[in-house]
């Protein structure tokens, strides 16, 4: 029988605990016991660590419950294995707050597929230490949230932003190449949902004007990481890094669009892979089931 799965309601469970015969089997027959259709199936034994991981989607419409006693049913199978877990419902869109600075690309290029439909969250707010971006985004009908920075006094803008974020209800923070870095209290506040974007040459060319920097020294792909922000500067678990290759040929301005692309690429997969719960951490790592 043929279903049509793409745009259906499900149930997305994430699981990450010590590994063990067994493992998939009971989660698979939970399912089954309760008539639930598994969409998608995805599994990943980290033999070095024996750690296991593993994403299930299962349609909501073939179950007989809803979120709630359904977490209240897996609680007792997900206890006995040691499981680290959530489930998530697919109809509830993310609220995800946007930071900027003055670059334009990155954000550009996700309010494009917030709008267009292809990016399914909400965006309750961006948020910005200059205001040349206002009318931009207040042409997409989003509030823009201009907190000015002093340089030497940087506390009075992370706690305004802070309070920004809270007031968002924000599910996830993306850095569409916010400029500041990011104090350690509020890594904390939100481990696993603070994005960033960066090129790749680091830590080879550090600080402004990487690209010229690449260009002077000849390379011969530039990129660009996205990741999990911690405290530890550029240095979070890695969600998706893509490339594209340059020559001799290559000006300065064209390794500048080039990475401009690159990032805008790479950030957007991030996002969805986010917001679709198919990234686990585990450490300073991820398993992501793209």
């Amino acid at each position: 029988m043929a279903i049509e799965t793409q745009h259906a309601r499900k149930f997305r469970l994430t699981v990450s605990c010590p590994d063990r015969v067994g493992i998939v089997a009971a989660v698979t027959q939970f399912f089954a016991s309760h008539n639930g259709w598994i969409s998608e199936a995805h599994q990943f034994a980290d033999t070095e660590n024996c750690q296991f991981f593993m994403r299930y989607e299962v349609l909501a419409d073939s179950l007989p419950f809803e979120l709630e006693e359904l977490k209240a049913k897996f609680a007792p199978l997900a206890e006995a294995f040691g499981m680290h877990w959530q489930i998530t419902d697919s109809s509830q869109r993310k609220r995800v707050v946007l930071m900027v600075s003055k670059e334009a690309h990155a954000l550009s290029d996700l309010l494009y597929r917030w709008r267009s439909g292809e990016m399914n969250i909400d965006i309750p707010c961006v948020i910005s230490n200059h205001d040349d971006l206002r009318s931009y985004v207040e042409w997409h009908g989003i509030p823009y949230v201009h907190v000015p920075v002093d340089m030497s006094n940087k506390e009075p803008h992370f706690r305004a932003v802070r309070e920004q974020i809270a007031a968002a209800e924000a599910d996830a923070i993306v850095l569409a190449k916010y400029m500041q870095i990011i104090p350690e209290e509020l890594c904390e506040l939100y481990p696993g949902r603070i994005i960033n974007i960066h090129h790749s040459f680091l830590p080879s060319f550090i600080g402004a004007r990487p690209y010229h920097q690449a260009a002077e020294r000849g390379v011969k792909q530039i990129g660009a990481t996205c990741h999990y922000v911690t405290s530890e500067l550029d240095a979070g678990p890695i969600i998706e890094q893509d490339v594209h290759r340059v020559t001799h040929h290559n000006t300065t301005a064209d390794m500048v669009r080039l990475g401009k692309d690159v990032e805008k690429a790479v950030l957007a997969r991030g996002l969805r892979y986010h917001i679709e719960d198919r990234v686990l951490v585990h450490g300073n790592k991820t398993v992501v089931f793209a």
